[in-house]
């Protein structure tokens, strides 16, 4: 073969190798931004919550973010949030950790969950007068039911056993369950912190986290000011970019609380979880 030949048979082997490299990379990038899974939390909309079903539907939004229904009514629901295309992506557990019918009670919610197919129980941890360790106890007993039926347990941004990344972490490591993970509730970090940012705790307990919370808030120490999302201090744009570089792949829920002393009608409840969840989608990579 001549010297000309073998080099434009060398530079086409070179161009086939760049194109199944460029196609492999652009594959691997596609996989890494897998849209995650939005849901709007069903609270948000306050004493019209029956008013939800429609206007999410409306919004496109597939998913929601709801209580725990009874064992005898979950089959109902499911069919119910079905018709407005709806699913349950996370449900709130009401189960009382500092109970001694506590891990009864979870028990049967986390049956529940399996029912209607739902992976992930958001929990807020109160644990009372329980010590942290007997607290750590019930949650690591509450893991092995979780695991069982196939769902996580996601503990909510709240003292004392999630009030930052660093206690998050503590309460973590303390369980040490695959089952039992942190919900990450953004607009939480500065209602119970001073002196930090979502950003900042949020790089601390990420390898913990289970679930994500967008919320809002002005950034004012134990101030009820749960601002329409984007209105407030969050750096959205940065929790975005720093789960998507840890390889996040949970679920994300979306939260509206208001403002204390502001009472919204329901046209603007609607208008600002509209508002919220149109923020949220301008971010990119939500389904």
């Amino acid at each position: 073969m001549s010297i000309v030949k073998s080099c434009g048979f060398i530079v086409c082997l070179c161009g086939l190798f760049c194109i199944v490299g460029c196609m492999s990379a652009g594959s691997a990038e596609a996989d890494a931004a897998s849209p995650w899974p939005l849901a709007v939390r069903v609270m948000s909309y306050g004493k019209y919550q029956d008013a939800a079903w429609a206007h999410l539907q409306e919004l496109g939004v597939k998913y929601v973010f709801m209580a725990v229904p009874a064992a005898d009514e979950a089959e109902a629901e499911v069919e119910r949030l079905a018709r407005y295309g709806l699913k349950p992506l996370v449900v709130r557990c009401g189960a009382e950790l500092s109970k001694d019918t506590f891990l009864h009670d979870i028990a049967a919610q986390l049956a529940v969950c399996e029912k209607m197919g739902v992976k992930f129980m958001f929990m807020s941890a109160k644990r009372g007068d329980l010590s942290k360790e007997a607290a750590y106890a019930r949650l690591r007993a509450a893991g092995v039911i979780a695991q069982a039926r196939g769902v996580t347990i996601t503990l909510e941004t709240h003292p004392d056993l999630g009030t930052n990344g660093a206690v998050q972490v503590e309460t973590m490591q303390a369980i040490d369950s695959p089952s039992i993970r942190v919900n990450f509730d953004t607009a939480n970090i500065t209602y119970y912190n001073r002196d930090t940012s979502a950003v900042a705790e949020l790089a601390k307990s990420i390898e913990h986290v289970g679930t994500v919370e967008f919320k809002d808030h002005n950034g004012e120490f134990e101030t009820w000011n749960f601002p329409v999302l984007g209105k407030g201090v969050v750096d959205f744009p940065a929790i975005v970019k720093m789960l998507r570089d840890h390889g996040y792949a949970g679920p994300v829920t979306l939260e509206f609380e208001g403002v204390e002393g502001v009472e919204l009608s329901e046209d603007e409840t609607k208008r600002a979880i509209a508002d919220s969840v149109a923020y949220v989608r301008a971010l990119g990579g939500f389904e």
